[in-house]
């Protein structure tokens, strides 16, 4: 519900602050006064185009400001929240426009681009009136606003939520069946690569180890010689191992001369000999492993290559050799075994597609039967309206086969024929004027409830007519009031009558030039308001009794 709007510098206002509350809230004042200026600032704060013509003579910049309770409205709240915009329940919407054209946006003071301050502006006002702004003629909109007149809610979630479950299901089907066609278009190299691969049997790690091996079997000769002559070394006069158990037994004999002071000495000999028997039996074993049959060097260089090359081939190392088969395999094993996964696949999209349509089918059918209800909740509404004439009809159509979307298969259009003779055509191409802000009206009366937004605003609905239907138009306005708040710029005084509180927009000449004003009336200023509407220039008695008839009226 919009609280405050704030005005400043903005065509003929200098400054204007307007407090707002739930109910109607009517704006009057002569022709010419700027009411359209007050509507005009509003759309501005909601994101509509901006120029530079806007701002007042001689200021630099002109601003609109538009103050919101945003209540329970849960659309509103969850974008906010995408965006990361704080708000305590009440939310500014801003707009600053520079004399050169250049306009800026914010909510709750935080910079804002233009299309998201649209997006939220539409989700809390909708003015309907004489130019193309209505909401109810944006053909887009008219399948949501029949599924909440229906109150459809559920079953669009579940319909929703079937049409992803397809979508997904075919989205998988389709990324097999690519793959498993350019798996076929590669299915003579995969076997050739996979063969030869398996043949050459790689192992991972095998590069390093046969390299090692190979600069081992390089140097062999080298380290043959180094290893025998540290053997001769080590047998030489019977080896290092039998000297030091010979030096240790001759200890040992006079050991017992020395009260045990040798007895380390013989614990340390005893160790030596052990080490030197084992470093000889690790240099006998390093001289067996270093002896290699004959070719065992050419058989290590070759199998290197034979690795080697098949990694440049396959634009690899040798060491993801082993993983590369594993991929090959499986490409191959799409290839023979894809036929059944694609049926499978194919299955499981078949049974979700039905299971969607099967779902579609049966909202489509509630859908028939709340356009039989809205149409007669609208045609009730037309008479008194003096639009008995027209006919009203909520027309679906099936959507073209691959069109289905997680609205299921409808297309909505609201239709009209202002003749009983004439066609049904799109409503946003026959009515026009007060016409159409009226057929607007009986319209929004049928969808209040539905329509989630907070604000409706009717911009001169009673154009061009009076009397009775004029006071049906105002009954109507306040029935809306009864669940939406409702702003109606008006010059009819049945209409001023129904509001909860009245505003007079004037416009005064001054040394600047002309500028305009807001006042919010008292009782005895509302009286005369509505009098002078009633009679014109010259404020008669008669007018004023009028006046407080309506009023009186519309108080009881």
């Amino acid at each position: 519900m919009l609280r405050r709007l704030s005005i400043r510098n903005y065509v003929l206002i200098s400054s204007l602050d307007i407090d707002l509350g739930a109910g109607m809230a009517v704006f009057t004042g002569e022709t010419g006064a700027g009411k359209s200026i007050l509507l005009d600032a509003l759309g501005l704060a909601l994101g509509e185009r901006a120029t530079s013509g806007v701002v007042a003579r001689g200021g630099e910049r002109a601003s609109v400001a538009a103050v919101f309770d945003i209540g329970r409205a849960d659309s509103v709240r969850t974008l906010l929240a995408e965006h990361d915009l704080d708000h305590d329940g009440e939310l500014l919407m801003r707009r600053v426009i520079g004399a050169d054209g250049r306009s800026r946006a914010f909510i709750n003071d935080t910079p804002a681009g233009i299309a998201l301050l649209a997006r939220i502006g539409s989700m809390l006002v909708e003015i309907e009136g004489q130019t193309e702004r209505g909401g109810l003629l944006d053909q887009g909109g008219h399948l949501d606003m029949l599924d909440s007149f229906a109150g459809h809610g559920p079953e669009r979630e579940t319909l929703a939520a079937a049409h992803a479950a397809w979508r997904a299901a075919q989205s998988a089907l389709e990324e097999a069946e690519a793959a498993h066609e350019a798996a076929r278009r590669e299915e003579e190299y995969l076997r050739h690569a996979v063969s030869e691969l398996e043949a050459l049997a790689p192992e991972c790690g095998e590069e390093a180890r046969r390299a090692a091996e190979r600069a081992t079997l390089q140097h062999g000769e080298k380290l043959g010689e180094a290893l025998n002559a540290a053997s001769s070394e080590i047998a030489a006069d019977g080896g290092v191992g039998g000297r030091l158990r010979s030096a240790r037994r001759t200890i040992e004999r006079v050991a017992p001369l020395a009260g045990g002071a040798l007895d380390s000495l013989m614990e340390a000999l005893d160790r030596a000999a052990i080490e030197a028997e084992e470093a000889e039996g690790a240099l006998s074993a390093a001289q067996g492993s270093l002896k290699t049959e004959p070719g065992r060097l050419e058989a290590v260089e070759e199998r290197l290559f034979s690795l080697r090359a098949a990694a440049r081939k396959h634009r690899t190392d040798p060491d993801s050799l082993v993983p590369l088969l594993a991929k090959l395999r499986e490409e191959l094993d799409l290839i023979e075994s894809g036929a059944e996964r694609l049926t499978k696949l194919g299955t499981a999209t078949e049974a979700s597609r039905r299971a969607f349509h099967e779902g579609a089918l049966a909202v489509s059918r509630a859908r028939q039967r709340a356009a039989r209800t809205l149409d007669e909740a609208v045609a009730a509404e037309l008479g008194p309206l003096k639009l008995d004439r027209a006919r009203f009809s909520t027309a679906l159509d099936r959507a073209a086969e691959g069109a289905e979307s997680s609205t299921g298969i409808d297309r909505c259009r609201f239709m009209l024929a202002t003749d009983p003779a004439a066609d049904m055509r799109p409503l946003a191409k026959v009515a026009s004027g007060g016409e159409r802000a009226r057929l607007l009206l009986a319209l929004r009366v049928c969808l209040a409830r539905a329509s989630g937004l907070s604000t409706l605003v009717f911009d001169e609905i009673d154009r061009g007519i009076g009397g009775a239907v004029a006071d049906a138009v105002g009954e109507r306005l306040e029935r809306l009031a009864r669940d939406v708040q409702v702003l109606v710029v008006t010059h009819s005084p049945q209409v001023a009558a129904r509001g909860d509180r009245h505003y007079r927009v004037s416009k005064s000449e001054g040394e600047q030039g002309a500028a305009a004003s807001v006042a919010l009336l008292t009782d005895d200023e509302r009286r005369e308001e509505i009098a002078r509407m009633l009679s014109g220039a010259q404020v008669t008695d008669e007018a004023r009794a009028a006046a407080g008839s309506l009023l009186a009226r519309d108080e009881r």
